[in-house]
């Protein structure tokens, strides 16, 4: 069943009220891992979509700031958006990439983005990632992040997974859908559900426990990272 991308409030009606809390608290949680966090992450991934440039934009301007990041990992659109077309290094060149070396894009289109985080979790296991800063538009990064959480896990992949929102306005208008980012939640939130039920994101337990890993690491103190030490 494919599920539309702008739904209404009433097509989240049905759900109680604790599977409601679970996105929350999932929301919530993934936000608390500190920003300066994915300062000191190897690698940053970008999950591309919707026609949304500015998430490409983002993740160069990311990976040009920062020199000790070792990969930069591009993840594919969905051909069959009518926003779609193909990334190359001339299209990152074009959004000012100057560094090349350690740029890799996923070779075909990505269906969705499931496609997306298992190609993401296989870079992480091949090219010996040990920290990942994801980027991606704050209306996805919930389901974004518990699917590549998920991908990692199914693979036994475990490495610190650190957001790095994209910023984009509330009032900004997605391409693919023309509509405004703000409007595009209630979909993210009921794909959340539906996945979860069917096993293609991290559930709550999964991300609580997931969650408890991580934070040691961060030790509560603003400006520490993950070193590869840490990592392994």
């Amino acid at each position: 069943m494919t599920i539309a991308r702008l739904l209404g409030e009433e097509e989240l009606a049905g759900y109680p009220a604790g599977r409601l809390l679970d996105v929350m608290r999932a929301l919530t949680m993934i936000l608390t891992v500190p920003a300066a966090a994915a300062e000191r992450a190897d690698a940053v991934a970008v999950m591309t979509g919707q026609g949304e440039t500015w998430r490409l934009a983002h993740a160069v301007a990311d990976w040009e700031a920062h020199p000790g990041r070792r990969h930069l990992l591009v993840a594919t659109t969905n051909a069959a958006e009518a926003t779609y077309a193909p990334i190359t290094l001339d299209t990152l060149r074009g959004l000012g990439l100057r560094r090349t070396a350690g740029v890799h894009i996923q070779a075909e289109a990505a269906a969705d983005t499931g496609v997306q985080a298992a190609w993401i979790a296989g870079q992480i296991r091949e090219r010996g990632i040990t920290g990942l800063a994801l980027a991606v538009s704050p209306y996805h990064l919930p389901r974004a992040y518990l699917t590549v959480l998920r991908a990692c896990e199914e693979r036994g992949v475990r490495v610190p997974l650190l957001p790095l929102p994209v910023a984009v306005a509330p009032s900004e208008l997605v391409p693919e859908t023309a509509a405004p980012a703000w409007d595009m939640l209630p979909g993210e939130i009921r794909r959340i559900l539906d996945y979860t039920d069917r096993g293609w994101v991290a559930g709550p337990e999964q991300l609580r426990q997931y969650l408890d890993w991580l934070w040691p690491m961060l030790a509560n103190r603003p400006g520490v990272g993950v070193s590869p030490a840490e990592a392994g």
